[in-house]
């Protein structure tokens, strides 16, 4: 007689032990009551059933959400059709104003001192102003020369404006045409490496025909220590007037300015300026002069607000 292992028998017995379980289940399943079997299959049916709601439902929820966002759009669309926003004040549209005074007295080597007042007002947008130059020269123990400038100022570029007007000037030295009216062209703008420049031509009675160049450049030693060099020339082309100019290269100022800013409103300066005058032609009014050469130097305020 063969003797059985004690670890093979071990695995016999669990093998026969779950077949016998396996049998057992197969038979409570056919034994079960063909109601409960129903019930059992009509549980599932209906959790497949309400599922298939659900998701149906879903379905039907988006495709409304999605009708409705569809219609909103177009009534927004609309409605931007009919009532267009405005973003010029988001894109330069907005209107601003800055005026500038600028007061100087000069002395040349001679001791003869002169007084020269400067206003600059704006007012407009970026791409439309209007501007004011008001120019006021009175020298020591003489009467003073006024001239006025209105122009209209279009953006031609980035850094460009052309500008169209009139200049109204009085001339308190001439016994004649003390008034004269001038129609004004011209640019302003920054130059290529920071200067900023005028540059007009002026048309005139008796054939007043002459452009003038205005540029300057800050440097900056500290942030409120600045060094600014400046030119301002005038050439005459054409003069029949009572009291002409002569021709060519009337007049050049080349000078240094340095200013301290207290702020951005105040700022009082030094001024070191070079000058040369032409002189006047002969007329039935005036006699001939000839040219002049000076240094000036002094001091001055400016307020911008």
């Amino acid at each position: 007689m063969r003797i059985i292992k004690p670890c093979t028998y071990t695995v016999l017995s669990l093998a026969l032990a779950s077949v016998t379980q396996m049998t057992m289940a197969q038979d409570a399943h056919h034994s079960m009551p063909m109601s409960a079997q129903h019930e059992s299959h009509s549980s599932h049916d209906s959790s497949h059933q309400e599922m298939q709601t659900g998701i149906e439902s879903s379905q039907i929820e988006h495709a409304e959400h999605a009708e409705h966002a569809n219609a909103s759009s177009i009534a927004s669309r609309a409605a931007s059709a009919q009532h267009p926003v405005d973003h010029k004040r988001e894109h330069g549209g907005q209107i601003y104003q800055a005026t500038e005074i600028d007061n100087r007295w000069l002395n040349n080597a001679d001791g003869r001192g002169s007084l020269k007042t400067e206003i600059e007002s704006r007012i407009g947008t970026d791409e439309n102003k209007i501007f004011i130059k008001l120019h006021a020269d009175k020298a020591e123990s003489q009467d003073a020369d006024y001239a006025a400038q209105l122009m209209y100022s279009r953006m031609i570029s980035d850094f460009w404006d052309a500008q169209i007007g009139a200049r109204y000037r009085v001339d308190e030295h001439q016994v004649t045409d003390k008034e004269q009216l001038d129609a004004v062209v011209g640019l302003h703008g920054l130059a290529p490496y920071f200067f900023e420049t005028d540059a007009y031509l002026y048309l005139g009675a008796d054939k007043q025909v002459s452009f003038s160049l205005e540029t300057e450049r800050d440097l900056l030693l500290t942030q409120k220590l600045i060094l600014k060099p400046y030119l301002n020339l005038d050439v005459v082309l054409s003069d029949d007037s009572a009291y002409a100019q002569k021709t060519g290269l009337s007049s050049v100022w080349l000078g240094l300015e340095t200013r301290y800013e207290i702020n951005k409103k105040l700022m009082p300066f030094i001024d070191v300026a070079y000058s040369y005058e032409k002189g006047n032609q002969h007329t039935a009014w005036q006699a001939e002069t000839g040219s002049e050469k000076h240094w000036w130097y002094g001091a001055g305020l400016r307020l911008k607000f």
